[in-house]
């Protein structure tokens, strides 16, 4: 749904908003009719970190008097390597990010949510958070965290009004696909059939979750990939 007139009034948080998906997302919510708190742009914060990210939603907030919709999206990746060879101290850095970052901004959020009478939460998922990648087993695992908590989320909350969905992008051109694809010249080959996207054709389908009314669907994960996800 692209319709900007779905969009007109809602208040938005959306985390890693400073760069690609993220920041496409922030643009598209804007331009939609939402007012958007940006996180890691307009609102600086580490998502690793509880007293941080309980601040930013306190400022988005107090920004626009309320909060609607939280777009989980802040992400990083770990340099490819077998859990053999890999360094503990970068698995512990992607779980907190992608993981733990999710969690702790959900837990600031919620409240808020709740007092405007309920919403929506958008977890920004992978599909390698289901097939898996040899060599990622950090991302991996954490992708597939994030579907687990979006799950357990959405049965906490849904009597709230408040649903709690994933979306996955499948492969876009960021940062992170231009460092997996330097780490591994053969992952174009092995992605032909996949439809490589820019930044900008991930936000359709976060506008029309958004658009969505909260007691619409929740629990569920939509795949903007070409195969199984």
């Amino acid at each position: 749904m692209t319709d900007a007139q779905s969009l007109q009034g809602p208040k938005a948080l959306i985390t890693g908003a400073g760069r690609g998906i993220g920041r496409a997302l922030a643009l598209g919510f804007a331009r939609a009719g939402a007012r958007v708190a940006c996180a890691a742009a307009a609102l600086v914060c580490d998502v690793t970190q509880p007293a941080q990210v309980d601040a930013l939603c306190r400022a988005a907030h107090a920004a626009w008097n309320g909060l609607d919709l939280l777009v989980v999206n802040a992400g990083v990746d770990a340099e490819k390597s077998p859990v053999q060879a890999s360094d503990p101290a970068l698995w512990d850095r992607v779980l907190r990010t992608n993981l733990t970052g999710a969690y702790l901004c959900a837990r600031a959020a919620i409240p808020y949510l709740k007092a405007a009478g309920g919403g929506h939460i958008i977890a920004i998922g992978s599909g390698m958070g289901r097939q898996g990648a040899a060599g990622a087993a950090a991302y991996c695992c954490s992708k597939a965290g994030l579907w687990m908590l979006t799950r357990v989320l959405a049965q906490e909350l849904w009597t709230d009004g408040i649903a709690v969905n994933e979306l996955i992008p499948g492969p876009v051109q960021t940062d992170m696909l231009r460092q997996a694809r330097a780490q591994d010249p053969e992952l174009p080959a092995a992605w032909q059939s996949e439809w490589i996207k820019d930044p900008a054709d991930v936000v359709p389908l976060a506008l029309f979750l958004a658009a969505q009314p909260p007691t619409g669907p929740t629990a569920q994960s939509f795949s903007l990939m070409r195969r199984d996800a």
